[in-house]
């Protein structure tokens, strides 16, 4: 045995306090099994809620609200220009992650859920060695593990040049300051949150993706509204494009550009850089108990996130895409029950997505794009958001949903939303999805008046009517 090393027993020990391992350890506490958790933070919560989906939605709300000022001088009411304390913004961000954290922590005590603090490795398929800084390192001997490690962002070589104005995710919402300019490397949803909160505190930003459009894989028709914003808010959008080159001048950052209508060279105070994200799994030593993972580096798992070591479960980030925290905490969820010997599994019809942008883009199950490429045949409605009586009274009238179905059984395959709080809208669309629902359940259910959830009645019953107008026409044609 290793000098200074403690050994401990556990039923069930999971790596990693995100999402995942949190929502895993207190379901498998809650079942009686006995649980410890190891995180390398000094705080639970994980990347989404230290340097992920939490802090980047309280900026996102500030420069929501920093938008919304500006534009309630169309209907009279004028605000100054805004006073942005960025120290203040800062701890604001800060105390909203420490609560939540305080109460992962505190859910852990209640549910006797041991939180072990430092870096764990795989010694074999029963044994994990976490290294705890300023204390003796720990050996679990486990019955049963979970690897909930989430991932982190990628950095390129070219982009890896030791500056401190170049930036990843984590660091740009660390918000040290805000820079006067800034350029984006990359046009996904990361990109465009970080676009949408530096560019409301002032900053001239510049994106740059490598693709012909924003949003690679949404549906145009979702991004289109969304697109047609950024141009008036942001200093330019480079699509076909790419950054070649960038230098620390001293002063800034000299970043080379390729590409049609692109400047050769522009200059910026920061780059940030968001081009995806990789697993955390390379440090585990994975090999030494047994578990496969692919060539990005995920883990492979069965749909009871289950690995190749059959008492070895992996979920979330780690397990592959999508890499999204509610896809996450259901697995963790999944794993949890497995190993309490319950029926579980991973068999989600759906996982909805969204872009915390303004406007708002969400979209669960089938899309345009996926089912052109599957030669999926599917009938679709849209209904504007201009004609939504709530959506005015926002004064957002801009965006639409939009409904995929089957042209036969009119089942509901997927749904896109494009607008304000089409996030809290697009879990409808999941329920009725994983629930087999078709156009007239939606077209037939109340939804409240007037709100933004009518749209999704709305789109359903303009189906309904044009299916019973072709229906008309084909009946007339044959008597």
């Amino acid at each position: 045995m290793v000098v200074g090393e403690m050994v401990q027993e556990t039923q069930l020990v999971v790596i990693g306090a995100g999402p995942a391992g949190y929502t895993a350890a207190l379901r498998a506490a809650e079942l009686g099994i006995k649980t410890m958790l190891v995180e390398s933070m000094p705080k639970p919560g994980g990347t989404c809620l230290h340097v992920g989906c939490i802090p980047s939605k309280a900026l996102l709300h500030a420069a929501e609200v920093i938008g919304e000022a500006k534009s309630a001088e169309s209907y009279g009411l004028k605000f100054a220009q805004p006073e942005i304390d960025v120290n203040k913004l800062r701890a604001w961000k800060e105390s909203v992650i420490d609560k939540l954290a305080g109460g992962i922590a505190g859910k852990c005590k209640s549910a006797n859920v041991e939180i072990i603090k430092g870096n764990a490795c795989f010694k074999d398929n029963r044994n994990v060695r976490v290294e705890c800084p300023g204390e003796s390192a720990v050996r679990i001997k486990f019955k049963h593990c979970i690897i909930a490690t989430g991932s982190r962002p990628v950095l390129p070589k070219m982009f890896d040049i030791g500056s401190a104005r170049v930036m990843d995710s984590s660091g740009a919402l660390a918000i040290h300051d805000i820079p006067k300019t800034l350029l984006i490397v990359g046009g996904g949803y990361i990109g465009l949150e970080m676009a949408t909160v530096y560019a409301a505190l002032g900053s001239e930003v510049t994106v740059v993706e490598m693709t012909d459009g924003l949003l690679p894989g949404v549906d145009r028709d979702l991004v289109r509204p969304l697109q047609q914003h950024l141009q008036t808010t942001l200093k330019a959008i480079y699509l076909n494009s790419k950054v070649t080159k960038i230098e620390d001048t001293g002063s800034g950052v000299k970043a080379s550009l390729e590409g049609k209508d692109v400047p050769a060279e522009l200059n910026f105070d920061r780059v940030l850089v968001s081009v995806g994200r990789r697993p955390n799994t390379d440090t585990l030593d994975l090999a030494s108990c047994g578990v496969e993972v692919d060539e990005q580096g995920f883990i492979k798992i069965d749909e009871e996130c289950r690995t190749s070591e059959k008492k070895i479960f992996a979920i979330g980030d780690a397990s592959g895409q999508p890499m999204l925290a509610h896809r996450a905490i259901r697995q963790g969820m999944v794993a949890a029950e497995v190993i309490a010997g319950k029926k579980s599994a991973f068999d989600n019809r759906v996982i909805p997505a969204v872009v915390f942008t303004q406007p708002e883009i969400a979209y669960v199950g089938l899309t345009d794009n996926e089912a052109k490429a599957k030669g999926i045949e599917v009938g679709t409605s849209k209904y504007p958001w201009s004609a939504n009586g709530r959506a005015h009274t926002l004064a957002e009238p801009t965006g639409q949903t939009k409904i995929l179905y089957d042209p036969i059984t009119t089942q509901v395959l997927g749904v896109g939303l494009v607008g304000p709080r089409a996030g809290e809208l697009v879990s409808e669309a999941a329920v009725a999805i994983e629930m087999g629902a078709t156009l007239e359940d939606l077209a037939v259910s109340i939804h409240t008046h007037p709100t933004l959830s009518e749209t999704v009645m709305e789109a359903a019953q303009a189906a309904l009517s044009r299916i019973e107008r072709q229906a008309k026409r084909e009946a007339t044609t044959v008597s």
